[in-house]
Order: structure tokens, then sequence, then C-alpha cells
């Protein structure tokens, strides 16, 4: 039996199909899951995250554009919500450090030597994995759509070309234009910043 499309369950999901929903939430929430964890570095905050962009994304479905993918329009809220959280999460810890009397000598010693990123590094990730996301949205539909599918929905070749109803040698040869297309763009962009 031939799964539903993206548009199908929408539409079915609009017209009160609790079940569209659930379908939609389990093709890809942990996509948007592993998506959000590598932006925050923490699985808590990763799936309330993805819990909040679902729910930000059935509360304005009927927003949606068909002319886009859907995972391309759910990647997006979930990259806002993270901003979002991310923002908030850096004022608070302004904050906090800033009215902490805090004698520096009561330091964890483990944290100078933790293996995990400190919160610049991860900032800094963050806004580099943020930059590569806009980058992608940006390309045309056809590139964008072969990146995501490969690289973010880690979809095998094979099923690729079975989702996109095109030939094996097709997605190979695209996704190799898309590659040195979104590679253009980066090193475009770091040079126009080093200027």
């Amino acid at each position: 039996m031939p799964k539903d499309t993206d548009q199908e369950l929408i539409q079915k999901a609009l017209n009160k199909d609790q079940k569209a929903y659930s379908r939609l939430l389990s093709r890809y929430r942990d996509n948007i899951f592993y998506y959000i964890l590598r932006m925050v570095g923490d699985k808590t905050h990763a799936d309330d995250l993805t819990l909040e962009s679902f729910d930000k994304a059935f509360q304005n479905l009927h927003k949606y554009d068909e002319q886009y993918a859907f995972s391309t329009w759910l990647y997006k809220i979930a990259k806002n919500c993270t901003i979002d959280f991310v923002r908030k999460r850096k004022l608070n810890s302004l904050h906090i450090n800033y009215g902490s009397d805090e004698d520096e000598s009561s330091i964890n010693e483990s944290a100078l030597y933790s293996s995990a990123p400190n919160p610049e590094e991860s900032m800094i990730q963050q806004q580099e994995e943020l930059k590569l996301m806009n980058f992608i949205e940006s390309m045309k539909p056809r590139y964008r759509k072969l990146i995501e599918l490969r690289y973010i929905n880690e979809y095998a070749y094979e099923e690729i070309a079975e989702e996109l109803n095109i030939p094996l040698g097709t997605v190979k040869t695209r996704l190799f234009r898309a590659k040195n297309i979104l590679a253009e763009m980066i090193l475009t962009a770091s040079e126009d910043e080093k200027k």
C-alpha cells in the first residue's frame, strides 16, 4: 500500500484527521530532533524544542505553501524555535554571570578539561550550522531538496531516487552539482566576510 505524500497528509490534517498529524510527526520527528540536537547539544532541550516546533507547525498548517517541500518549511520553524531558545539562554546566562560574586577558584576543575565545546565554541558552531541552513534554503528547489534528503534526512541514493521518482544516475549527477553550488556559495560568503 503506497504511503500518503506530505501534501495528502497535510490536507487530511487540515480536515481535522488526527492520524494525519501523528503520521507527519512520526515521519519527521527524529530528523527534526537530531537537527536541533546538533545546535543545542542537549537532548532534553532538543526534545522540548522538537515538540515546540511541531506544535507551531501544526498550529500554522493552514499557512503552509505547497510550492515548497513540507520538510523545508518544518526545518525553518525548527530553526527559528532554536534561535529563539539560544538567544534567551544567552541573555539569561549573561544576567546570571553579571550578577555573580562567585570566587573564580570555586570553578569545578573537571569543567576546565571537559571535551564538550565551551559556550563560545557552541555558539560559533550553532551560527555556522544556521548559516549553512540559510545557504541550503536559498538554493534552487531541485538542488535544495536533494541536499535536504541526502544530508539532513540522511536518505540513501536509492531512497532519494524513489522519493523524487528520478533515475539513480540523475540523483548522483544532480547531487554532485548541488554540492558544488553549495560549496561555491560558502566560499563566496567567506571571501565577502574577509573584505
